[in-house]
């Protein structure tokens, strides 16, 4: 067996010595670190996680929104949306899973790391789009999937599955037109094959 650090032990070693006594909670599963930390220092540890020459986090390979109202069956008690945020050290050749809460579920809010990776600015633009989650010093926070008359977020878990409202052309009008969904609510029921040489 090898003496030496596993290249996981060593980047667990050094994200708590750069962390210090900042509140965090750092997991270790299937060969991956995520570092949980407050929205209070979101900021200051993502520029501290890039800028430190031992982690060099030097490029910011995904963001994506979450949503956790449903998740454990129902039984979630903490904030329900999130911001999970993979980095990538290409010196280093290692990666870490970020996730930030956003405090308040009525308004989430978390800080904009675009202007310490630009490769963020259509990610938050698109959980923004798609989550409705703000970010504070994102200089140009717009829809970017959806049309921007969309009402709503589709990607929270209460959203609808069929929408509020459908689009399509008129051909009286010459225009595109928007009005109530016409899809009827059905229940799909699966196909229950009984027969034991179904395809054969």
């Amino acid at each position: 067996m090898n003496d030496m650090l596993t290249k996981i032990d060593e980047l667990d070693a050094i994200l708590k010595e750069i962390l210090g006594v900042r509140t965090y909670e750092l997991t270790s599963a299937l060969g991956e670190l995520t570092l949980k930390v407050g929205v209070e220092s979101y900021r200051e540890v993502m520029h501290d996680l890039r800028d430190s020459p031992a982690a060099a986090f030097d490029q910011l390979i995904d963001l994506c929104g979450m949503d956790y109202s449903t998740f454990s069956d129902g039984n979630w008690s903490g904030s329900r949306f999130a911001v999970v945020t993979h980095l990538l050290s290409t010196s280093k050749n290692w990666r870490l899973r970020v996730r930030v809460f956003a405090p308040d579920d009525e308004l989430p809010i978390v800080p904009s790391m675009a202007p310490i990776w630009s490769s963020a600015n259509w990610y938050e633009r698109e959980a923004f789009d798609l989550f409705g989650i703000l970010f504070d010093g994102h200089n140009d926070l717009r829809r970017i999937l959806t049309d921007y008359g969309f009402i709503g977020h589709p990607f929270r878990k209460d959203f609808p599955i069929s929408g509020y409202v459908e689009m399509k052309y008129d051909e009286s009008q010459k225009r595109v037109i928007y009005q109530p969904v016409t899809i009827e609510p059905r229940e799909n029921t699966p196909r229950i094959i009984r027969e034991e040489n179904y395809g054969v």
